[in-house]
């Protein structure tokens, strides 16, 4: 899979993919991550890539053509499963639709800066459009480095325990049970038995009940009515 990803401040990603299980799945040829400087891009002098908003109001605005000239200089490359525009008012980002791009084809990103980027861009590339949060950050730079380490880490072979991506939380709309490693038993808090039986079962059926528990005290609102027998 290969994910471009449009930015005016480029470097702000160096070091999210440059370390740990992005760095391996880049290194292992299954993700290809290009930061691309829109700046690099633009008709205008100096370097510029946003101007002030018609109609008045605080804020600059990412202006269309660079970003139009960059889009169709990859377009003309390789085709996009999803043109992805990283904003406040998108979908919130969740499990279910890092599995789906995981997926899919090839991704382009756009991170917003300042007050956004000019609505024509929106109506005429954009596929998608994704938010973290209901919250503001100065760009969408590490908004898309979000995204790209959940779907890069669900791609076939990123991880080394095949399954360790299936029992995280949110997979099936359950948090994920509680973990426990040596020592045994830490300051007289031992490790629950069921865990040590070495019993599969035993321990399938304590690890689904401590999520459905857990997902119930802590996210109610992943469980419908009829979902786990709730």
């Amino acid at each position: 899979m290969r994910i471009d990803i449009i930015s005016v401040v480029p470097k702000l990603l160096d070091s999210p993919f440059a370390h740990s299980i992005m760095k391996r799945a880049q290194d292992k040829n299954l993700l290809e991550v290009h930061c691309h400087d829109l700046r690099t891009y633009t008709p205008y002098r100096q370097g510029q890539v946003d101007d002030y908003q018609f109609g008045g109001g605080a804020g600059m605005v990412i202006m269309p053509e660079p970003l139009a000239i960059l889009i169709d200089k990859l377009q003309a490359e390789r085709t996009y499963a999803e043109i992805i525009f990283m904003t406040p008012d998108g979908k919130t980002f969740n499990q279910s639709i890092a599995n789906r791009l995981s997926l899919g084809g090839d991704l382009m990103i756009i991170c917003g800066h300042y007050k956004g980027i000019d609505q024509r861009i929106r109506d005429k590339y954009v596929t998608m459009e994704l938010s973290i949060g209901d919250y503001v950050l100065s760009g969408g730079e590490l908004a898309a480095a979000v995204v790209v380490d959940a779907i890069g880490r669900l791609i076939p072979g990123v991880l080394n325990d095949e399954t360790s991506a299936l029992s995280d939380s949110f997979q099936d709309n359950l948090l994920a049970p509680p973990v426990y490693t040596r020592p045994q038993d830490f300051r007289g808090m031992p490790v629950p038995a069921e865990l040590m039986s070495g019993n599969h079962k035993v321990i399938e059926e304590w690890r689904y009940k401590q999520s459905v528990q857990r997902t119930l005290e802590r996210r109610p609102d992943l469980m419908g009515d009829e979902e786990h027998g709730h």
